[in-house]
């Protein structure tokens, strides 16, 4: 029935002010009035629709979003959008292109790393599209690896040009012949980018000195040819449907290629018209500001990424309605659908769903029915993820913060405060994006088999976020660079640095190892000093854990039988007996300064590697208290509108309860919290589930989406879900005819096919 909102029960019940919230969410009433305003011009115009998408060919699809690509910049120019305005338009667009590298990568790195003459000369031409550029830094052999890269660029001084080239298969930027180095997964480069910013070995009169940008032309401006030399194309499908097979990733190769001098990156290094490499007065430290400002930016998207899933799972779960307590609940069932029969029995249950929905509009309810959201197992996996939501979305916006605050120490030369900013949000980045991609597919399959239609939205969702846990470093690759700057945060303890910022609690190691639990009821865990405490206590006692266990390493030279060594690193390992625990190192160790563990990062390189996997979780541990903490700052500050504030506070606690929960057996084994503690833990989250419970629905609406950007039939505004799910299912093209296309070829020959006994 069009007009009707089935949700309209559900919102009513909302305890708090929606609106407010909304501006809560956005991070202002600015940011909101400009998402909302350009979100309903997208979703309000057809030229933007993408309900087709997973049913494209590919080359229509790439097509298509070259279209929408042009239309959004001509809209763009027309409405005279701003850059704020203009950023919100291509992400309400909601399809991954070509032009997400070139203002997303390229345009930063030329901000970033090129001197104030050689902006003047490329970012007019990049801000009016004038040049389409990519980032191609990934070789085929080379991803994380940034210093491992192979393509060269090669000073010839009798020309005052570099010379591009790639050597070897793996360095790829690769594409036929073994013998041949390329480039590889860069967006944007396989088709589209004119130029791209390439990262290669500086060599200069024979001396290698490390990766460097350069700018490089890739194709004629007359007629878009590769120009020579240069061999360049798509990678060719990706994972999913659509999804990022919208995007021409591309492979590159160099082979000699010359570009002028002045196209190397000059900011922090230089090449003179002589050949002599130099250092610019510019510090090589203002190089990572890109880096930080590329990270946040993935955090705050996977807060955006990860509220469209929770969104569609809420809604739907709120209008789909199962089982009753007369037949004992969704366990004790044991369906099963004949075949033959199995498109009858759909379109039947999308009916009955559909007559079911008209009925409770007007009765109000189903008889006997349950709504799938009033399901204690369904709000456990649900409700968590709805609390992560808000909570990335509040550490995304203190990264915004942490990159203005260290862009303007770097404007100054003070780089006091880049070590913790580059933990930060490559550990932030690793944290959020790993919980998002798993958070989807669990959305998924809280919607039961409707969620595995592309329709509802999810599989799209999935297959365009998940490359988030790769590209912008590897996931585990940056916890263990967290894990490094966490090891050496333990080894200057006991020269009398102190920590600051997020890693301050490194400085109450004392109290925090010897420290113990006093929460005695379920409310106790409502206490913020207490949770802070409590997460505080398990990351200082996993990083001292593990800074003690590495330093019973010893350098793989050091040991007498180095080959017995090392093809068998686990005979470097200390013996279990010799591995201690912080608090029996607190107990042999009672002065102060006895608890600062020799941590010599160059010669454990072997322990590293042994106790890699433990340094990952030390790394998650002090990531998740970040966010922990974030959060509860936010509940500090001043928060309008009623009832928002402690909606706010009873999500922030299914947030760090749930994590509690799932991490229950570190923080037992790290002995801060007894067993009883975490019973009483797991009782408050319960009770926050049922506080949340009548808020939910409001909750996902304050995400402000349109039904255009979530881009799914069961999370649609108004929960009229299977009459959608029908008419889009009549939709396909399946459906145009009622005999499939191949019957008279196929299935024809086989039913006619004379049966006969089988000869044994």
């Amino acid at each position: 029935m069009a007009g009707v909102d089935y949700l309209a029960d559900e919102r009513n019940k909302a305890e708090f002010d929606v609106d407010s919230m909304k501006i809560v969410w956005a991070g202002s009433r600015h940011t909101f009035e400009v998402a909302d305003r350009i979100s309903k011009l997208v979703a309000n115009d057809p030229a933007f629709r993408k309900d087709d998408r997973p049913m494209l060919a590919r080359k229509e699809l790439f097509k298509n979003t070259l279209r929408k690509a042009a239309y959004a910049w001509k809209l763009i120019t027309e409405l005279r959008l701003s850059e704020e305005e203009a950023s919100k338009l291509r992400f309400f667009v909601d399809e991954p292109a070509y032009t997400d590298l070139h203002w997303g990568m390229f345009v930063p790195a030329l901000k970033g790393q090129c001197t104030d003459e050689q902006q003047s000369k490329w970012l007019p031409l990049a801000y009016k599209m004038q040049i389409i550029g990519c980032y191609a830094q990934t070789e085929l052999g080379h991803g994380s690896n940034v210093q491992g890269l192979e393509t060269t660029a090669t000073f010839d001084p009798q020309t005052d040009e570099f010379v591009i080239h790639s050597p070897t298969l793996t360095s790829s930027k690769c594409y036929h012949t073994v013998e041949v180095l390329c480039t590889w997964w860069p967006g944007g480069l396989g088709k589209v980018s004119t130029h791209a910013v390439v990262y290669a070995r500086l060599i200069t009169d024979g001396k290698d000195h490390g990766v460097h940008g350069f700018i490089v032309q890739l194709r004629s401006m007359e007629d878009h040819k590769p120009l020579p030399g240069i061999t360049v194309g798509d990678i060719g499908m990706k994972f999913g449907n659509g999804a990022y097979n919208t995007m021409d990733n591309g492979v590159l190769t160099f082979d000699h290629v010359r570009i002028p001098r002045d196209q190397m990156m000059m900011r922090v290094s230089q090449v003179t018209r002589e050949g002599k490499y130099k250092q610019s007065d510019v510090p090589r430290q203002l190089v990572y500001g890109t880096m930080v400002y590329v990270r946040q930016q993935i955090v705050a998207d996977a807060s955006c990424a990860l509220s469209k899933a929770v969104c569609i799972a809420t809604r739907y779960s709120a209008v789909r309605r199962q089982f009753g307590s007369q037949n004992g609940g969704p366990e004790t069932q044991n369906w099963s659908v004949d075949s033959q029969t199995l498109w009858l029995v759909y379109c039947f249950m999308l009916v009955a769903e559909f007559l079911l929905l008209i009925s409770a509009h007007y009765t109000k309810s189903y008889t006997g029915l349950i709504q799938v959201i009033d399901y204690k197992t369904q709000q456990n996996r649900l409700f968590p993820l709805l609390a992560s939501a808000y909570a990335f979305r509040f550490v995304g916006e203190w990264l915004k913060w942490l990159y203005t605050d260290v862009t303007q120490r770097l404007a100054v030369n003070d780089f006091s405060t880049l070590p913790e900013a580059h933990a930060c949000t490559a550990g932030l980045k690793s944290l959020t994006t790993t919980a998002t991609a798993d958070g989807i597919e669990e959305c998924r399959k809280l919607c039961g088999g409707h969620g595995y239609l592309c329709t509802s939205g999810l599989p799209e969702l999935f297959a365009v976020y998940v490359p988030a846990c790769t590209y912008e470093g590897d996931n585990i690759v940056l916890l263990l660079q967290v894990a490094r700057f966490l090891m050496k945060t333990v080894s200057q303890i006991g020269s009398g640095k102190q920590p600051v910022g997020t890693i301050a609690y490194m400085g109450r190691v004392e109290h925090l190892l010897k420290s113990r639990c006093s929460v005695q009821r379920a409310e106790d865990w409502l206490n913020p000093s207490q949770v802070l405490e409590a997460f505080e206590a398990r990351a200082a006692r996993m990083s001292i854990s593990c800074a003690q266990n590495l330093s019973k390493f010893s350098n793989p030279e050091e040991v007498p039988n180095k080959e017995k060594t090392e093809s068998d690193p686990s005979l470097a390992m200390p013996t279990s007996e010799a591995v201690q625990t912080p608090e029996q190192y607190y107990n042999d160790n009672p002065e102060p300064n006895s608890l600062i563990v020799d941590v010599d990062l160059n010669r454990m390189i072997l322990g590293f590697a042994e106790l890699s996997a433990d340094l990952v979780e030390a790394a998650v541990a002090h990531c998740q208290l970040i966010v922990v903490s974030k959060f509860l700052d936010k509940l500090q500050q001043d928060i309008p509108g009623k009832g928002v504030k402690q909606l706010l506070q009873a999500v922030c606690g299914i947030y760090y309860l749930s994590l509690l929960h799932k991490h229950q057996g570190e923080f037992l084994a790290t002995s801060y919290i007894t067993p009883k503690q975490a019973a009483l833990a797991s009782d408050q989250l319960r009770a926050l589930y049922s506080k949340v419970r009548p808020n939910a629905i409001a909750l996902v609406d304050a995400f402000n989406y349109t039904d255009h950007f979530l881009g799914s039939i069961l999370g649609c505004y108004d929960g009229n879900v299977y009459p959608k799910l029908y008419e889009a299912a009549k939709k396909d093209p399946l459906n145009d005819t009622v005999v499939p296309d191949g019957y008279h070829e196929y299935l024809k020959p086989l039913l006619k096919q004379q049966l006969h006994s089988a000869k044994l």
